[in-house]
């Protein structure tokens, strides 16, 4: 068999499922997700998927749905279509003029990868080179209109078995309701994310939660701010962590050098794909800082490229790869994403392992996007 695989035709599809449970950051509420599939064809008929789980408005990151769309559109998928290439990671070399767009590359590599897999007749895991069978998964909490319903909420994530909860805080929304949970579940792995919602005018309400045990405090202030982060670090015993900050390598040498952080939340998205989040995880491993997968709320095809990439080595800490049901009442994938007392088996099977159900993507796609080398089939909005 032939090492070297070209794809031959590519799709889009936007796909909007609703969540169980809407939920609530420091800059927005959402009540359901759009995220874009990326569909990948080689000459032999296989298919390889991923997924661009970019947010709908520009709060996380500069990037949107509609900016990913004419991304991947107009330069991404252009870039490998008819492109020969017998690693993921050379695929990368097709796009290296396109700057930025972290969550549109990450689509395509994903896609790449799954497919490279598949060709392999591998489990995406092995491919990446993870070693553990099992991923303990952690639950991310959204800001709660009451600390009382907050509570419910964490005592619903805690009696389904998972041993780490992450709260979002703000300023306003911080030490009360971190208190209240830490009392009541003096045991539980407890860490807060701010998503840079801070300033320096925050710091009295920043150094109150050290006396908390948090496993750590995320990304306190602006995703550039790395000296901000450095300082409090010098000042806390709590780790900081930060994840928008680091959407390069580079990024993470620069961290690194400043001492601005003692965890790394690697998400494949915002770095990019799995090839440079791969790269991030054996630099921080190199470095002995531990690593924990993020995620994005990731349909199942997502999900599943998170639960492979935290198969590997570095992953130490709970990441966030729960199961489908704590977001989707029907996901993508067959069967779903499922969490026994907060643990998630790395599938064995090819490629993403589980099937992905087309039937379901068709019925919730809102536009879709077919190209190919013969033809071209524009997006198509659907009522």
């Amino acid at each position: 068999m032939s090492t070297e695989l070209k794809i031959v035709a590519a799709r889009l599809h936007r796909v909007r499922l609703p969540l169980v449970h809407e939920f609530q950051t420091s800059s927005h509420r959402k009540a359901f997700l759009d995220h874009i599939l990326v569909e990948l064809e080689d000459a032999s008929g296989a298919i390889g998927w991923g997924e661009i789980a970019s947010p709908s408005d520009p709060y996380y990151v500069p990037e949107t749905v509609e900016s990913c769309w004419h991304i991947a559109e107009h330069y991404l998928l252009p870039a490998v279509l008819d492109c020969p290439w017998q690693q993921p990671e050379q695929l990368q070399v097709a796009w290296s003029k396109v700057r930025g767009n972290q969550f549109a590359k990450a689509g395509v590599d994903v896609a790449a990868w799954v497919l490279w897999a598949e060709s392999r007749s591998m489990p995406l895991a092995t491919a990446l080179g993870g070693t553990r069978t099992e991923v303990v998964a952690g639950v991310s909490l959204g800001i709660e209109p009451t600390i009382d319903d907050l509570l419910t909420e964490v005592e619903r994530q805690a009696a389904a078995g998972y041993p780490r909860v992450k709260l979002k805080i703000a300023p306003g929304w911080d030490v009360q309701p971190v208190r209240a949970v830490r009392t009541a579940y003096p045991k539980l792995d407890l860490h807060v994310d701010a998503n840079g919602s801070y300033t320096a005018d925050h710091l009295t309400q920043l150094r109150a939660l050290d006396e908390f045990r948090l496993t750590m405090i995320e990304q306190p202030f602006a995703p550039r701010d790395l000296l901000a982060h450095a300082r409090l670090q010098r000042e806390l015993v709590t780790p900081i962590c930060l994840d928008e900050s680091i959407e390069t390598l580079d990024d993470l040498e620069t961290a690194l050098e400043l001492e601005a952080l003692k965890v790394l939340n690697i998400k494949v998205s915002r770095m990019g794909g799995l090839t440079p989040a791969r790269a991030a995880h054996d630099r921080a491993h190199e470095a002995g800082i531990p690593v924990w997968c993020g995620g994005m709320h990731e349909f199942g095809v997502g999900r599943l490229a998170n639960v492979a990439l935290s198969s590997l080595p570095g992953f130490t800490l709970q990441s966030d790869v729960s199961a489908s049901e704590k977001y989707y009442a029907r996901d993508i994938v067959e069967p779903a994403v499922v969490a026994v007392d907060g643990v998630v088996q790395v599938p064995n099977a090819t490629g993403l392992g589980h099937v992905v159900d087309t039937g379901l993507i068709e019925a919730n796609t809102v536009a879709r996007l077919a190209l190919g080398p013969q033809e071209r089939t524009s997006a198509t909005v659907i009522a």
